[in-house]
């Protein structure tokens, strides 16, 4: 079955089909990103898929196809703050709400990726690896991944020192080296390094 099939399932119960995901509830710093998409039902990308197992050039030229071909889509996103205050996953409900809220017509039902979906005045379904599976919901991610990462290449220029281009704020070797020189910016989740400065601190004192 392709993606765009999986979807035209819920087209048989459902009129306007709503695909969302989110992007960037892993990193150690930034926004976290959600898309919500809305597709024709003849509508078919080729090429379409969970946006983790594409290249960036090809999430790239796929970004500008889907907001092309979309009947309707909309990206959202909450911030570092929000993060801070009510936590990664909550904020991911909360970026994913906005997506859909902000679309021009209301879904007969969303689509969601992953177990949990957030409280929307619509039917909602979780589907598990559903960017691998349906359509609206992988070109969601496409949009959402590839959203956050323009981003994070601008919060590269305003915090150079952190190299952010390079990594987009995931933990990697790089990013935590960055962060032992020049301690956390103002986009870090700091609740995110609480654990890495815990460990830190552990083995300073073994040391001694």
């Amino acid at each position: 079955m392709t993606l765009a099939d999986f979807d035209s399932r819920y087209r048989e119960k459902y009129n306007i089909v709503c695909g969302c995901d989110e992007a960037g509830r892993g990193p150690l710093a930034g926004d976290v990103f959600a898309a919500a998409v809305v597709f024709d039902k003849d509508t078919v990308i080729d090429g379409i898929n969970d946006s983790k197992k594409l290249s960036e050039k090809k999430r790239e030229k796929l970004f500008d196809e889907i907001k092309q071909k979309a009947l309707y889509w909309s990206i959202k996103t909450a911030s570092v703050e929000e993060i801070e205050s009510i936590n990664i996953l909550n904020c991911a409900m909360l970026a994913m709400k906005r997506a859909v809220e902000d679309l021009p017509v209301k879904p007969d039902i969303c689509l969601i990726d992953g177990n949990k979906t957030p409280q929307l005045d619509t039917v909602t379904e979780a589907i598990v690896g559903g960017d691998g599976k349906s359509q609206c919901i992988a070109a969601a991610s496409i949009l959402a991944k590839v959203a956050r990462d323009r981003y994070m290449l601008e919060v590269a220029k305003q915090y150079p020192q952190w190299q952010f281009e390079k990594h987009k704020g995931y933990g990697t070797k790089l990013h935590y080296e960055m962060i032992d020189k020049y301690g956390a910016s103002p986009v870090h989740r700091q609740s995110f390094l609480k654990k890495y400065y815990a460990k830190l601190s552990e083995k300073q004192q073994e040391n001694r």
